[in-house]
């Protein structure tokens, strides 16, 4: 690998997460915020005690690293997956759906329910953008980022209509009992066994694009559609399908861990748009399941310090999403900036 590919895959990333970060704290300094304020809150809430690392930051990262994983399947097939969001909140409508349905009756083995419930849902949202892809070729950026939007109002239905609580005051549904909840990892935190689930998922996911078959089909495929076609001798279209409908099961999954290891419950507002931030977090860590976990963190770290930030430094969270926006423009950016400057400079892939 040359030196100019190793800085794009390796320094770069991080150089692009601190001038975003740099270029908000100017942002802050500008609109009167004080930034040096912003940043002993924000790092106060990510990992300044046992309760900000693992009930704040570690319990976000869950969701963004499954989420992230599924983004990455459907990428490095060349599926452009928008709908992360929307499948992992049909994962979470239909594992509420089915913990509240069964209740007790089946002791701990409704947990096992909820899960698997949870996991066929997102594939079946996904499977739609799938369908309509192969069927009538629609561009799956569409269908799924649609699906989003009927994915939500799904759920204000659900929370309104036959899963709302029992009195009917709120709009959510009737809390899960304790055999459809993940157990927690620690006393007295919210880190859930979810975060297991997904760490584990993300290295089984590293071993599948590395050691299979299977996985290289993938990455055949979404180098270049053309070449898996005539020199593979692939069915790029059911590659693609396939890859689009495992990319929503693993959404799915993200969405059920979080109802029956976060919330307990459905309501609207479950994803605070986990589903867009996992794009940045596929991205930043290079579509590679092992840079998914780091870049996971990251952002479940900036998700917490934000809260900690307009908490207690009074300065709004919208912040840290404007750094999120800004990390997947610079990540986009970076191949093509380092591209013209090795023209520039005459040096070219050395």
């Amino acid at each position: 690998m040359s030196l100019l590919r190793r800085l794009s895959a390796g320094v770069a990333p991080a150089l692009v997460v601190l001038a975003a970060i740099a270029v908000v704290a100017l942002v802050m300094m500008v609109t009167g915020f004080d930034p040096v304020a912003a940043a002993r809150a924000a790092v106060r809430g990510a990992v300044g005690s046992e309760f900000a690392l693992f009930s704040a930051t570690l319990k976000r990262t869950t969701p963004l690293l499954m989420l992230g994983l599924a983004v990455a399947v459907a990428f490095r097939a060349g599926v452009l997956n928008i709908g992360a969001d929307g499948q992992f909140l049909a994962g979470a409508a239909a594992a509420c759906a089915f913990g509240l349905a069964v209740g007790d009756a089946v002791g701990r083995s409704v947990l096992l329910g909820a899960l698997a419930v949870g996991i066929l849902a997102g594939a079946l949202w996904a499977g739609v953008a799938a369908w309509l892809k192969r069927r009538f070729n629609v561009m799956e950026v569409v269908s799924t980022l649609l699906l989003n939007f009927v994915a939500l109002n799904l759920v204000g239905f659900l929370v309104r209509g036959p899963l709302q609580e029992p009195t009917g005051a709120y709009p959510a549904s009737a809390t899960l009992l304790s055999a459809a909840r993940l157990p927690l990892l620690l006393d007295g935190q919210r880190l859930h066994v979810g975060f297991v689930f997904s760490v584990g998922l993300a290295i089984a996911a590293w071993w599948f694009f590395r050691s299979t078959a299977a996985g290289f089909q993938i990455r055949v495929t979404g180098a270049s559609r053309t070449v898996a076609a005539s020199a593979g001798r692939l069915d790029v279209d059911g590659v693609q399908m396939w890859s689009l409908v495992a990319s929503g099961a693993i959404a799915g999954l993200a969405g059920a861990c979080e109802v029956t290891g976060v919330t307990y419950a459905l309501y609207e507002g479950l994803s605070p748009g986990y589903g867009y931030t996992a794009i940045a977090t596929a991205l930043l860590g290079g579509l590679n399941p092992l840079g998914i976990i780091m870049s996971a963190a990251l952002f479940g770290a900036l998700g917490a310090g934000a809260d900690a930030m307009q908490r207690d430094a009074g300065v709004p969270a919208e912040f840290a999403t404007v750094v999120t926006a800004l990390v997947v423009l610079g990540v986009l950016a970076v191949p093509g900036v380092m591209k013209n400057w090795a023209r520039i400079t005459g040096r070219g892939e050395q």
